[in-house]
């Protein structure tokens, strides 16, 4: 009987081999589409404007892919959630120069911020929502590919990708996870500029550290503007001599109040639950002085009710006490009281004190991202800089809060009824834009100071003669 023949047989089980070839290269497709295109393409769109390094999360998210490739479904998907959460709150961290530890620590506080407010939280949620969708459909695809050879493809993409993303931040080396390193060289305004030493009882002493104020970097228009309200002043130019300086900064906001308040690295952690004698509060109030703290925002915000007592501050105020002593409410991711009508309370609160007083006031609005609208006074920044409206309209908003608050301030110690009191303005840390045009505008690693130091009455006479 007729049959086919020996050569069409084997050719025919040999097909299968080939189709299995063809199979295994559609896994792998399967697996690079997630594991290597989507759990990074959100994050490699924000190469070209400027964003934290990530290459190791890249390799995270490879290996991970590899070791799940086989597994269900439902711990497929569950490992990719796990790791784009990790790469976001990582992002996130950079950005604020936040370490793990201390973002996670900082969850806690979310529930009392308003990310609706701005646009850019926005985007970001609905690209992560975005993208764990279309994760879960992804993910119902084979990704189990067993060839060795695609294996090391796979090592290979992920690998390349992360080289990749290490040359694309090569000149943003510095702006991101800055913790202080074992031995870092200290500095601060309040030791440096001499603020400290003035504690002789015979005046006010007022410490504003102004939030995300950074030191202008290779950009003339911003550094003639930063701290023109106050000294380009005839009037504070009479009453004040000036001294401007910068100090390094690490990590974030609180950290920077450690550092101006308590002289030394470190953050607020280990101050929760002990006094600590050796903070500019403490000093003072053994020498005689009131001390009062001021924060615009909330007081249970990085548990500053808490920790503020422990460093010698008798009294607090925060954003709520603020508003009902006449402040506006401002808008933003932090809502809370408004920057520029402060220091009318801060000149209240002198005029009325009966022995020398140590303020401290630490403000909110300038917190980036600063929106439009929201009473924040910053739509028509124009007035502060047509070019910076025009080349850097982020931080034209930023700017317009610095000058409110200073023009504001400048009022308050130029009249005649205000007291004497020196006055020491410092930024907490570099404002922490995500992208590149913007963050390069400012040094890596170093805050601005401004300290007004009154004039003795022998200075006056003086300057009058």
């Amino acid at each position: 009987m007729g049959g086919i023949p020996v050569t069409a047989l084997t050719a025919e089980m040999e097909r299968p081999a080939l189709w299995q070839v063809d199979d295994e290269v559609r896994k792998f497709g399967n697996w690079i589409l997630v594991w290597v295109v989507l759990a990074n393409i959100g994050f490699a769109a924000m190469w070209f404007s400027g964003a934290p390094p990530r290459h190791m999360e890249i390799v995270y998210a490879g290996l991970a892919g590899l070791v799940v490739k086989r597994m269900p479904f439902a711990i497929r998907y569950l490992a990719f959630v796990g790791i784009l959460t990790f790469s976001t709150l990582k992002f996130v961290g950079g950005l604020f120069n936040l370490d793990m530890s201390s973002l996670f620590y900082s969850l806690q506080f979310f529930a009392e911020i308003k990310p609706s407010n701005s646009f850019d939280y926005i985007a970001g949620a609905v690209t992560i929502f975005g993208v764990m969708i279309l994760a879960f459909k992804l993910l119902r695809r084979d990704t189990d590919f067993a060839r060795p050879w695609l294996i090391i493809a796979a090592a290979g993409a992920f690998v390349s990708l992360a080289g990749v993303d290490l040359w694309m931040g090569r000149d943003m080396r510095g702006h991101y996870f800055r913790a202080a390193p074992e031995g870092a060289l200290f500095g601060s305004a309040t030791g440096d500029s001499g603020f400290a030493a003035r504690a002789d009882g015979k005046r006010h002493l007022v410490l504003i550290v102004v939030e995300a104020m950074g030191l202008p970097k290779d950009n003339p228009e911003m550094a003639k503007l930063l701290f023109a309200p106050l000294v380009d002043n005839a009037a504070v130019q009479a009453r004040y001599d000036f001294k401007r300086g910068t100090a390094p900064y690490y990590n974030s906001t609180t950290a920077g109040e450690i550092r101006e308040l308590c002289g030394r690295w470190g953050d607020y952690y280990d101050l929760l639950d002990r006094k600590d004698s050796g903070c500019l509060p403490n000093v003072l109030a053994k020498k005689g002085y009131d001390t009062l703290a001021m924060h615009s925002f909330t007081g249970s915000f990085f548990k500053r009710e808490q920790w503020y007592p422990n460093i010698g501050f008798a009294k607090r105020e925060f954003g709520m006490d603020m508003m009902k002593a006449g402040a506006e409410k401002c808008g933003g991711v932090f809502p809370g009281a408004c920057d520029r009508q402060i220091p009318k309370q801060i000149a209240a609160k002198l005029k009325a004190a009966q022995k020398p007083t140590f303020l401290y006031w630490l403000t909110l609005n300038s917190h980036l991202p600063v929106p439009s609208g929201l009473n924040l006074n910053v739509d028509n920044c124009e007035r502060v800089s047509a070019f910076l409206k025009a080349e850097f309209p982020q931080i034209c908003r930023q700017f317009a809060i610095y000058h409110d608050i200073q023009t504001a301030l400048a009022d308050e110690i130029t009249a005649t009824d205000f007291p004497d009191a020196d006055i020491l303005l410092v930024g907490d840390h570099m404002p922490p834009y995500f992208d590149r045009h913007h963050r390069t505008q400012f040094d890596p690693g170093h805050v601005p100071w401004l300290y007004l130091r009154r004039k003795d009455e022998a200075d006056k006479g003086a300057a009058m003669r």
